[in-house]
């Protein structure tokens, strides 16, 4: 990793800057995919699976037979720690969920608001270097609890043209009742047209390689919302002398070993724990059987040396982590400082990892500096907010004169007039 010490603020957009990804170079080979899948449905999706995972699929919606095999493949013990982060996640996202609001605002007239879910969801869940189950949980429980009508999970097939089986045994947990073998832009293209299997869906859910992030953006363009903008994934952690040195190393580990587009970022208060951070670092990274992808994401990483906390704490802001660590002695104050990130993590003994897996948090969060303006992934995400009004005779009586007002001040004298013409009937000038 790159060490810096206090540089200024001009430096840091630049020092700070994410591997650069190619949008528009990337849509020029997605654009296509998009079109056949929308062209041939099924048959372009198995044409794809053959070309990109080498693999014939005859059935692209997984059987029971399927998920009751898969099951009988998941170890006990991971089907025991499976069960305990779908209590914790469970447990935090049904606390997300609000009351109807109800309000009399002035005599007469009402407003409401109430939570309605989307109806069809599609659910993306990556099964590469990394089948990432646990996605399932984060995706999959906030959609059940949120009421979606249909819930779709697509997953790459192996090359034997099975999904695998600790995706299908958490899918068949949460209750996702259609999965479809179907990866890369080509599941997105099915979620956004819709095919003989997939059916088309309101709102598409899931990380995934750079080709999946193109896919999802023109997803937007046909009309199918997204969950947010994403790109690979990465963290921050703010260290100070009481760090845990193996500790932080570990951390800034396990968010190298995504893939060789992670980023992670060091900041410390002093260059005596920088150096003693960085020297764990090389020890844990020798011994990590992901070592050549982790090595590749610290090459594009940086150690940052700035002793003075104020400037500590706006570094962060701007540089907006997904994931932000901090091992400082003043956690909770520094915590309460901080205006963009995706997810916190206080303390020496909070690893980033028990966000990934089972504390109960979401672990679908902005990247790309978007934790400047998005949330991650919550209850909230699932649903609409519908509002509503009810306003009584004796309600337009308080309230019309000031629309009149407001509508003949904008030229509008049809909107004017629908509320005249009421008034006039309420007082028997019709």
């Amino acid at each position: 990793m790159k060490v810096l010490v206090n540089p200024p603020r001009n430096s840091w957009k630049k020092e700070l800057a994410r591997p650069a990804i190619k949008l528009k170079d990337i849509e020029k080979i997605v654009k296509p995919i998009m079109q056949k899948v929308k062209r041939q449905g099924d048959k372009a999706l198995r044409k794809f699976a053959l070309e990109y995972d080498h693999v014939e699929i005859d059935r692209m919606l997984v059987t029971k037979e399927e998920i009751e095999e898969a099951k009988g493949l998941v170890p006990a013990e991971l089907k025991q720690s499976i069960q305990q982060a779908l209590e914790n996640i469970t447990k935090f996202h049904q606390a997300q969920k609000t009351p109807d609001l109800e309000m009399e605002v002035m005599e007469g007239v009402t407003c409401m608001r109430r939570s309605v879910p989307v109806q069809k969801v599609g659910l993306y869940i990556p099964g590469g270097t990394a089948p990432l189950f646990s996605t399932v949980l984060m995706l999959g429980v906030p959609a059940k609890l949120a009421g979606c009508e249909e819930v779709v999970l697509c997953s790459p097939p192996n090359a034997e043209g099975k999904i695998h089986p600790a995706i299908l045994y958490t899918a068949d947990l949460v209750g996702i009742p259609t999965i479809v073998k179907a990866g890369g832009a080509q599941a997105i293209a099915a979620f956004t047209y819709g095919t003989q299997s997939v059916p088309k869906v309101d709102k598409i859910f899931g990380p995934g390689n750079q080709y999946v992030t193109a896919a999802k953006q023109l997803a937007i363009k046909k009309g199918v919302a997204i969950d947010m903008p994403a790109g690979p994934s990465e963290v921050l952690v703010y260290a100070d002398e009481t760090a845990i040195p193996a500790f932080v190393a570990a951390d800034l580990l396990s968010q190298a070993e995504h893939g060789i587009d992670s980023q992670v970022v060091l900041v410390c208060s002093s260059e005596k724990i920088t150096k003693k951070i960085l020297k764990e670092v090389d020890a844990q990274l020798a011994k990590l059987p992901r070592q050549k992808i982790a090595q590749k994401a610290l090459d594009n990483s940086v150690a940052i040396v700035m002793s003075n906390q104020d400037k500590a704490i706006a570094l962060i802001n701007e540089y907006a982590p997904e994931h932000l660590i901090l091992s400082v002695a003043d956690e909770d104050e520094v915590a309460a400082r901080i205006v963009n990130a995706g997810s916190v993590f206080l303390g020496n003994y909070t690893p980033e990892s028990a966000g990934d897996y089972a504390s109960g948090t979401n672990h679908t969060l902005p990247t790309n500096g978007y934790a400047r303006n998005h949330s991650g992934v919550s209850l909230d995400s699932f649903v609409k907010k519908i509002t509503y009004q009810k306003i009584t005779e004796k309600g337009l009586l308080n309230l019309g004169p000031t629309v009149e007002v407001m509508a003949a001040s904008e030229s509008l004298d049809a909107h004017k007039n629908a509320v005249t013409i009421r008034i006039n009937h309420i007082n028997g000038k019709d």
